[in-house]
Parts: C-alpha cells; sequence; structure tokens
C-alpha cells in the first residue's frame, strides 16, 4: 500500500534554489526534489498570487502555463490534459488572483548543472488574501524548523539521520537534511531566515495599516523622507503625480505613481515609469532595483512585456 506523500509548504525562495533530485525505493519509486533545507518535495502546497496565465495549448487540445508569486519570488505551475480540473480553474481565473495549488514537483535538466523547476497542479482554486496570509503563517513555521534542523546537523560531524532524530526531528526530514548537507555543503541557512522574515513582514498588521509616513525606511543610499503635507484633495491624476511620494519610503512612492499612471488593464509603460521616477529623483538603476523587490513581493507583475501594474 501506498502512502500518500506529503504536501510541503515551501517558500519559493527555498525551492528555486533546489538542485538535488532523489528517487525513492520499490516498485514504484517516488521522485523527490530535495531543498537545501532538506525538504523531500513530491507534493506541495502552494498560495500565492497569480500574475500571469498563458494558453499554450495546440491542436484543440487544452494546456495552461501560469507564473504564481510570493513573497519571496516565483512558482512557474503547468497544466494541460493530464490534469483537467486544474487546467479549466486557470482557464477561467483572471490575474492577478489569489490561489492556492497543491501539485507534484517537477524538474527539468537541459544540461548539467541547470535545473528548471516547475509544479504539475492536481487542483487550483482561487482564494482570499486571508488564506495567503495563513499559508505564509504556516510556511515560515516549517521553514524555521527545517533551518534549525540544518543547523543541528551542520554542528554534527557526521550528520546522521539518527542523531538527528534523537534531537527531535522527524525520519523524513532528518534524512533530507543529511542528503541536503552531504550535496549542497556549507548552507547559508542565514539567507533563508532573511526570506522568512520578508515573507512575515509582507503580512504585518502594521506593515498593511500603519501610515506610509510611519514606516520604517528601507536600508538604502536614499535620502531620508520628509514629513509628510497635509493631505489635500485631488482632482485629476496629473495633480496626484505631483503630490506622489513626500514623506514615503521607495517602494510606497514607486507604487503610488504607478497608481498615478495606470490607465487601465494593461497597466503602464516602462518608460513611463522611468521618467516619472526620475522627476522623483529615483534614477533607472535604482529603480530597476526597487521593482524587483516589488515584483519578489508580489505586489506588482508583468501583463505583458514592457508593460507593469499593481496588484
Amino acid at each position: 500500500m501506498n502512502v500518500r506523500e506529503v504536501a510541503w509548504r515551501v517558500f519559493a525562495e527555498e525551492y528555486n534554489s533546489s538542485m538535488l533530485e532523489h528517487s525513492g525505493e520499490g516498485e514504484k519509486p517516488v521522485s523527490y526534489i530535495i531543498t537545501p533545507l532538506g525538504a523531500k518535495v513530491n507534493r506541495m502546497l502552494v498560495v500565492g498570487v497569480v500574475t500571469d496565465i498563458e494558453d499554450i495549448g495546440e491542436e484543440g487540445k487544452q494546456r495552461y502555463r501560469a507564473r504564481i508569486t510570493d513573497p519571496t519570488g516565483m512558482f512557474y505551475v503547468s497544466a494541460g490534459e493530464y490534469q483537467p480540473s486544474a487546467a479549466i480553474s486557470l482557464s477561467k481565473m483572471s490575474p492577478p488572483a489569489f490561489a492556492a495549488v497543491v501539485g507534484k514537483s517537477r524538474a527539468y535538466t537541459p544540461e548539467e548543472g541547470v535545473t528548471y523547476l516547475s509544479i504539475r497542479p492536481e487542483r487550483i482554486r482561487e482564494v482570499d488574501a486571508e488564506a495567503r496570509d495563513y499559508w505564509i503563517l504556516e510556511t515560515a513555521k516549517s521553514t524555521l524548523l527545517r533551518i534549525e534542523a540544518v543547523e543541528e546537523g551542520l554542528n554534527m560531524s557526521p550528520p546522521t539521520v539518527g542523531g538527528l532524530m534523537k534531537l527531535g526531528y522527524p525520519e523524513n526530514l532528518a534524512d533530507g537534511v543529511v542528503r541536503a548537507i552531504d550535496f549542497y555543503k556549507d548552507i547559508d541557512t542565514d539567507r533563508f531566515r532573511g526570506a522568512v522574515r520578508d515573507a512575515l513582514r509582507s503580512i504585518l498588521p502594521e506593515t498593511k495599516e500603519r501610515p506610509r509616513a510611519e514606516k520604517a525606511p528601507l536600508k538604502s543610499k536614499s535620502k531620508k523622507a520628509r514629513a509628510a503635507p497635509k493631505e489635500e484633495p485631488r482632482e485629476t491624476k496629473e495633480e496626484e503625480l505631483h503630490e506622489v511620494g513626500v514623506g514615503t519610503d521607495e517602494e510606497d512612492m514607486v507604487l503610488k505613481l504607478m497608481e498615478s499612471l495606470d490607465s487601465g488593464a494593461r497597466g503602464t509603460p516602462w518608460d513611463k515609469i522611468v521618467e516619472a521616477a526620475k522627476a522623483k529623483k529615483i534614477d533607472k538603476v535604482r529603480l530597476e532595483e526597487i521593482m524587483a523587490k516589488l515584483l519578489d513581493k508580489g505586489e506588482i507583475y508583468e501583463p505583458e512585456l514592457g508593460m507593469m501594474k499593481r496588484i
């Protein structure tokens, strides 16, 4: 009797850093992607923002490819005739939308040292922001447990499954950690702690509800923001554009610039954002850094090449 594989909760930062494939034993061996933190991923549960859906079907065959972001990065999902339920769900979904995905891990290695990861979905359904926030919290807990297990393993000479189990870690995780340490060697756990920290910050109530002028400044070399003036009524988008960014950090400034320039479903052309940001003393290089951060957080997406839109 085959035991149904656990659906791991893994952030995109951890999953996309994985390069180790492993096959189980038995008549029907199960294949795994082993992450740097020891998760033996065959099935996974992901909740994030669907930012893009592409119909790539040929000759009447239904097939869709989608991108789903969490606060640490992006997952790639593909569903076709062998995943009819998931394909139908994607065909009816309009980005941006929150979605929960349960599916199988998949790796494609075209050459040695190069691995592309994706998810083959079993089920996809649209959810709300509360479900996404709960997934982030639970995934953060699971990730921190794996970080601790890896750090314990790195302190062993050599790390063993039995040794980790004596410390209270389940056998499945202990086995994954030992394999991960053997393959990835010196694992930078601080990097993954940072990813957890960024993910949790994205759902903190004070981050969402506190007035923008009171937000802690980003760690950058930009000038300190001035106090925000009293809010005045705005009649046009042009007036709003000239007032954007006073007393706010750089990310908020760029988000408000995008809102003021947004012309509809297609979003805002990149060159217009660059021009508007320049007027706010944000050069193109710095703007690209800010936009990359916003993309990673799932706050903006690219509906088509050269167009950016706030979620």
